[in-house]
């Protein structure tokens, strides 16, 4: 493997000391194959929680026409799992730093399983909603303390730059594989088995967790068992998120969307001064004194709104306009998981080594944009093997940028808050994607009802949607592109 460059944070930062929450005889004594195993099993857990979040979207008209929803009420099957795991992932990634972050994630896949089961048997709106929110807490869980737990496994840069490669890689091909197998078992069976095939996941998660995960005893509550603060970020992020997945119900400038981004924004502003004051803070502000850390997770943000362009509408196109099946819609699909899967596990970490993550980020961003500038042109009438089959290609960009960016995101946190920049990094990407539902599906709805107006056939007007959320995509990854080129311009670590 080539010398690492000097621009590579993940390979020029020293390793962090083990500290009370991480104790010594755990992680450093650990052999390699155990801990190539309990990455697995966090990588099994990732890959529950991301396929989760995709594979119900080609199942959403079987779940409609069978449970009766209302085309409101179908919204939140979505809506009700990305607020109780956008709004919870920080307080689980603190929570993680203080109770022990193996505790934590078998907790929240305990959670998650459990809900998983109670959804697919759900036989009413209300059951299936409910259980949506649980599957969300659970996940949030489990997901805020994996890459805080990675971390403190992997201290050797090489080796945790191939571990974040390798569960970079089940966090950007599983949102992919999720669609397909959602259409194959929707398709072939109905769409409850989206929700059973997480039960013998989630156990075979929780049986090899036990051994492999290193046990942490965690700081304790006494370190930063903040309840005022813990009650204000949550309820400051839940009821931002709702906020924002009700925009193209309400719109922008209604009094719903008004007052309660108003209230969001005090309740969080309200947070942040406390955090500066309080004796054992939540959320320790010093963790926002990295640029790189701020910057990754900015970036990241942009990056996962303008992708969802890519997730979802690209599938809705298939879907309305091409009047592709969901099986065949997910295997439209898969061409991106595949190169996702060989970018992020064949050649990211060396390019890491080899270039910088900052390189390679740029690198990935720029295919990025250039996939989703030729949707703008994608024809009503398109034909997959030249018009899609190319974009589905340049999603390598995905896997070239989520590793690097990961490595960023949590290169300037230091052993004791490793569960709360994990609990950030996951954070920011479920707010990145709840504006990308919110801008880019309101932007492409109103587009498509213009077009329709002014005698598109339907066919011609949601493409004419689809093409503006493309465009304005592929404007939010220029400004990630901005971000990166100025914030991570050289090694986070030292700008602490």
């Amino acid at each position: 493997m080539p010398a690492a460059s000097s621009t590579s944070t993940s390979t020029s930062a020293p390793a962090a000391p083990p500290s009370a929450s991480t104790p010594a005889a755990t992680v450093g004594d650990t052999g390699l194959r155990s801990r190539w195993t309990a990455l697995g099993v966090l990588s099994t857990g990732m890959l529950m929680t991301i396929l989760d979040g995709s594979i119900v979207t080609v199942a959403m008209p079987a779940i409609q026409n069978d449970l009766g929803f209302s085309p409101a009420g179908l919204s939140w099957v979505v809506n009700a799992y990305l607020i109780a795991f956008g709004s919870l992932l920080l307080l689980s990634g603190r929570l993680g730093d203080l109770l022990g972050r193996k505790r934590m994630f078998l907790a929240g896949t305990a959670v998650f399983t459990g809900a998983s089961i109670l959804a697919g048997f759900a036989a009413s709106p209300a059951v299936l909603i409910a259980a949506r929110f649980l599957q969300g807490l659970g996940s949030a869980m489990a997901s805020a303390v994996s890459l805080g737990i990675l971390i403190t496994l992997f201290t050797k840069p090489r080796e945790r730059a191939r571990a974040i490669a390798v569960f970079s890689f089940t966090g950007a091909a599983g949102a992919s594989l999720g669609q397909v197998l959602g259409g194959v078992l929707t398709d072939a069976l109905d769409w409850h088995w989206i929700f059973f095939i997480n039960l013998p996941i989630g156990l075979a998660a929780l049986l090899l967790a036990l051994p492999a995960l290193p046990s942490d005893r965690g700081l304790g509550l006494r370190a930063g068992a903040d309840v005022l603060g813990a009650v204000l970020v949550t309820a400051g992020l839940m009821l931002g998120i709702y906020t924002v997945v009700e925009v193209e119900r309400y719109g922008w400038v209604s009094a719903h969307t008004l007052g309660l981004g108003a209230l969001s924004a005090v309740l969080l502003a309200a947070f942040t001064l406390r955090q500066a004051k309080a004796r054992t803070p939540l959320v320790p502000l010093r963790i926002f004194r990295s640029r790189i850390v701020v910057g990754a997770n900015l970036v990241q943000m942009l990056m996962v709104a303008a992708l969802f362009s890519f997730q979802i509408l690209v599938a809705l196109y298939l879907q309305k306009v091409l009047g592709y099946g969901a099986a065949a819609t997910g295997l439209a699909m898969l061409p991106a998981a595949l190169v996702i899967g060989a970018v992020s596990l064949g050649v990211s970490a060396r390019l890491n080594a080899r270039f910088g993550e900052r390189n390679v980020l740029l690198a990935g961003l720029g295919l990025l944009v250039l996939a989703l500038g030729l949707l703008t042109r994608l024809p009503v009438r398109a034909d997959y093997v030249t018009d899609l089959l190319p974009v589905m290609l340049l999603a390598a960009g995905f896997g070239l940028a989520l590793p690097a960016l990961t490595t960023l995101g949590m290169s300037g946190a230091d052993d004791r808050d490793a569960g709360l920049a994990s609990g950030l990094f996951n954070t920011t990407q479920q707010i990145g994607m709840a504006l990308g539902v919110a801008v880019l599906s309101t932007l492409a709805a109103s587009r498509t009802e213009s077009s329709a107006r002014a005698g598109s056939t339907p066919a011609e007007a949601l493409t004419s949607g689809y093409h503006l959320a493309f465009a304005i995509g592929a404007a939010l990854l220029l400004g990630a592109v901005a971000l990166a080129a100025t914030l991570l311009r050289s090694g986070g670590t030292s700008q602490r």
